[in-house]
């Protein structure tokens, strides 16, 4: 309750007050010393959009959702409100990349759950060869029979036909899956193979599509805002979002099998565990998570 009270007076009456001696004292507005000589990442990029979404201003509060097209004048707009001269140019270009960097994770949210939202079509072509890449990429020295076949349980799908399996995450499941096994292909067929294990073995696909859910949610609630504000100093893509979940497939393997669970049935009790952990290392301002690394 306290903690409550505390956001109330602060956000209402202490903040306003703070920011006004604090401009009185360096002669800059609060986007000034934030952006005044601080390095791209994450640290500046957060604290700008803190900024500008707890600002009365209404100029200020509207900058957190420009496009892409309209950043270079929304800068121009703020400049002129905060009475920030235009020759600024340090200023201009760090909110500029801020900018960019807020606008752009809003853009790459959209974008994945579009992808999301397109269920997987066994009538669509495009979606049959996304799947049938994705078995020749793992098994490369096995034919797959036929299109409906128990084979797919071989590379961790429930049942003869994997399209049932996309339900939940729609074709950003079978994309993720499919651009793990394309850029990481020995990683992704030594993991296949590691779920074979007769004790500590679990479903690779079924286990890869969850991934997928645990990737979105953490971009939908913005826990990898600090992640991709670190990566790109621009624009984040739908790459990143693809390189993130890599992240999540090879670390979620190294954690299953350092925590030798007692049998599959215990999975929800161990991918929360390590939901817990992916969200504790998202809460550092310099985090940033990739395979290589």
């Amino acid at each position: 309750m306290w903690a409550c009270v505390w956001r109330f007076l602060y956000g209402n009456y202490f903040r306003f007050w703070l920011k006004w001696i604090l401009r009185l004292l360096t002669g800059k507005c609060e986007l000034q010393r934030l952006l005044d000589g601080a390095e791209v990442g994450a640290r500046r990029t957060l604290s700008v959009e803190h900024s500008l979404e707890s600002s009365k201003n209404k100029v200020l509060r509207n900058a957190v959702h420009v496009e892409e097209g309209e950043v270079e004048k929304c800068v121009r707009d703020v400049m002129k409100e905060k009475k920030i001269e235009q020759k600024d140019t340090g200023f201009k270009t760090n909110l500029h990349i801020s900018l960019l960097q807020i606008s752009g994770y809003k853009k790459l949210y959209l974008n994945v759950e579009n992808l999301r939202k397109i269920p997987y079509d066994s009538e669509n072509e495009e979606h049959e060869e996304q799947l049938i890449e994705l078995w020749n990429l793992l098994m490369p020295h096995k034919n797959l029979k036929a299109r409906i076949s128990k084979q797919w349980c071989d590379i961790g799908f429930q049942g003869d036909d994997p399209k049932t399996d996309f339900r939940g995450m729609g074709l950003l499941g079978l994309v993720n899956l499919v651009y793990f096994s394309k850029h990481y292909t020995n990683e992704a067929r030594q993991i296949l193979s590691r779920s074979n294990h007769p004790k500590l073995g679990y479903s690779y696909a079924i286990v890869g599509i969850n991934l997928t859910e645990m990737a979105y949610s953490l971009l939908k609630n913005g826990a990898l805002k600090a992640h991709l504000y670190n990566l790109v100093s621009g624009l984040p893509q739908m790459e990143h979002f693809h390189q993130f979940y890599c992240y999540l497939v090879y670390e979620f393997d190294k954690f299953w099998f350092e925590e030798e669970p007692e049998s599959i049935m215990h999975f929800n009790q161990y991918r929360e565990k390590f939901h817990e952990k992916i969200k504790g290392l998202l809460l550092d301002y310099s985090v940033v998570l990739t395979l290589q690394d």
